[in-house]
């Protein structure tokens, strides 16, 4: 029974140790104060805010309201709607509103990234310096195209925003949300940027010079487009920067079919991601381009419940140095949890509140583990998740 225990413990440990060690690192360099960027030369020319939409009609008011505003507020700025195979008036509102809309049908190849490759190509020659990508439930911060600006000016390639949830106190899975957005697209990408790395592109707030999609064209069309669009910018040397002082918020499913949909759908797209390019980011890592083990790790690393559901098994297993590592690991990713908050500005009371939800949170996953794996065996068209938008 003892030989059992032990190679249990050598298989969790060899599933979450990375992963942890990972975690502290990003955790510590995150928690760093980043340097200005006063005195920067703002980059020059016309920037496009490309907006992808599918059957968006109910929500996009809001978005448009915002991004227009915001774009008249820059001077030099165009906000372009696709209108990605649509069945509603999503392209009549948005030119309604005053956006300029770019319409594609193709029932064959459906999907984001197919969106935005079309966007990117039919305004190539016209002249754009820089392009952002915002999602049709969107609404960013009065400074987003000056910080943009400032990054790309000072010689970034692309910038990715921070990105958090729109309406975070609507129900306990949108506050769950929040918190675990802390982590994911605020923390982490501020640790990788702190520590030299690519700090990632997260799908929503993200910019790309005109150069950078010249030389690496927008040819994503998994359902995580952005990782692996991300993955190839890596691959030819493309650090994207993290602009920390501006945030995009999206609106996210309050729960229910909505959020088991499209959980299952960005975990399921980082699986395939990983069995696809896995085994090619370790060949490469140990052939000496040590950069690409990075972006590797990430890939390893288990969604959080996952992890943790591992950590506490090791937790429980009868041998000594099982209790050591899941409780070390356990102890990292509750420091994890506290310095999103922190970054985050998430109060002390907000915290406890949200901490309240886990353990309902940890038995949802495990029950949406088959349903995420099917979703990584699967080709991805672009399926739109119901949320509860406010009045336009």
């Amino acid at each position: 029974m003892s030989l059992l225990w032990m190679l249990l413990t050598l298989l969790l440990a060899a599933a979450t140790l990375p992963g942890t060690l990972y975690l502290a690192a990003l955790t510590l360099a995150g928690l760093r104060r980043r340097g200005s960027l006063a005195g920067v030369r703002p980059l020059d020319g016309r920037v496009a805010i490309v907006v992808p939409a599918h059957n968006e009609s109910a929500g996009i008011t809001r978005t448009l309201h915002n991004l227009l505003a915001l774009a008249r507020a820059d001077g030099a700025c165009e906000v372009c709607v696709v209108a990605d195979n649509c069945s509603d008036d999503t392209a009549g509102i948005a030119r309604q509103l005053g956006a300029r809309v770019l319409e594609r049908h193709d029932d064959q190849r459906r999907g984001k990234g197919y969106a935005l490759d079309f966007a990117f190509t039919a305004l190539a020659a016209e002249g754009f310096a820089a392009y952002v990508v915002i999602d049709a439930d969107t609404v960013a911060e009065q400074n987003l195209l000056p910080a943009l600006r400032q990054h790309l000016g000072a010689g970034a390639r692309a910038v990715q925003t921070r990105y958090r949830v729109l309406d975070p106190d609507d129900t306990p899975r949108t506050r769950l949300a929040e918190l675990a957005l802390m982590a994911f697209n605020v923390l982490r990408p501020r640790g990788r940027h702190a520590l030299g790395w690519s700090a990632g592109i997260l799908g929503n707030g993200f910019a790309l010079s005109a150069e950078t999609l010249q030389r690496v064209p927008y040819r994503a069309t998994s359902v995580v487009e952005d990782l692996e669009y991300h993955l190839r910018l890596i691959e030819v040397g493309i650090r994207v920067h993290f602009a920390d002082e501006t945030t995009v918020r999206g609106a996210m499913p309050g729960g229910g079919a909505g959020a088991a949909k499209q959980r299952a759908r960005w975990e399921g797209g980082r699986l395939r991601m990983l069995m696809q390019h896995g085994p090619g980011l370790l060949r490469q890592a140990l052939s000496g381009q040590a950069r690409l083990l990075e972006p590797l790790l990430d890939l390893l690393l288990l969604p959080l419940a996952y992890h943790a559901f591992l950590l506490l098994v090791l937790l429980a297993l009868p041998l000594p140095a099982a209790r050591a590592l899941g409780g070390a690991g356990l102890l990292v990713l509750v420091l994890h949890v506290l310095a999103a908050a922190r970054v985050g500005g998430l109060g002390l009371g907000q915290l406890l509140h949200t901490l309240l939800q886990v353990p309902r949170y940890l038995v949802w996953k495990l029950w949406m583990l088959r349903r995420t794996v099917r979703n990584a065996s699967t080709d991805a068209a672009w399926v739109r998740t119901d949320r509860d938008h406010p009045p336009s």
